[in-house]
């Protein structure tokens, strides 16, 4: 009788190290979930700009853009002039950092191409860092040209 206590101990210990490791599984499965949300909703919200605003940004989306991307070397932005605007916030326990760089100078209006970029940075359960980055490349309206048609 005690050995099948034994045996239904261990079955139990071992099972309830399962639902834990499964559930830090979930837990990180989420956080890079929201990771990926994140990211593609700044990529989202910086292709639907008028190409002239593109380094500006509405953080509380109330239809009104408060904030501008810089090129100061100064928080996320690593390198001061180096042509590539910066901006990020934290949401969710996760850093969300976005770039732009435009192809031609250091103005929207100046460039045919911007390379647009997110990165979400969070910490996992088990404290390693992981990044989720996401780039895209927007053309400038004013530089297509459209075929005449026949």
């Amino acid at each position: 009788m005690h050995g099948g206590l034994v045996v239904l101990s261990i079955g139990v210990v071992g099972a309830m190290g399962m639902f834990e490791h499964a559930e830090r599984g979930l837990q990180r499965g989420a956080l890079t979930t929201t990771a990926l949300v994140l990211a593609e909703s700044r990529l989202e919200a910086k292709r639907s700009l008028p190409w002239e605003q593109l380094l500006a940004d509405d953080l509380d989306q109330d239809g009104t853009l408060e904030s501008s991307m810089r090129d100061d070397g100064l928080e996320a932005d690593v390198t001061n002039g180096d042509g590539i605007f910066t901006a990020s916030l934290m949401r969710s326990n996760i850093r969300l950092v976005w770039t732009i760089e435009f192809n031609r100078g250091s103005r929207p209006a100046s460039a045919s191409l911007a390379a647009i970029e997110a990165r979400a940075i969070f910490r996992t359960i088990g404290g390693q860092e992981k990044e989720i980055r996401l780039r895209t490349i927007r053309a400038n309206p004013h530089y297509v040209v459209l075929p005449a048609l026949s």
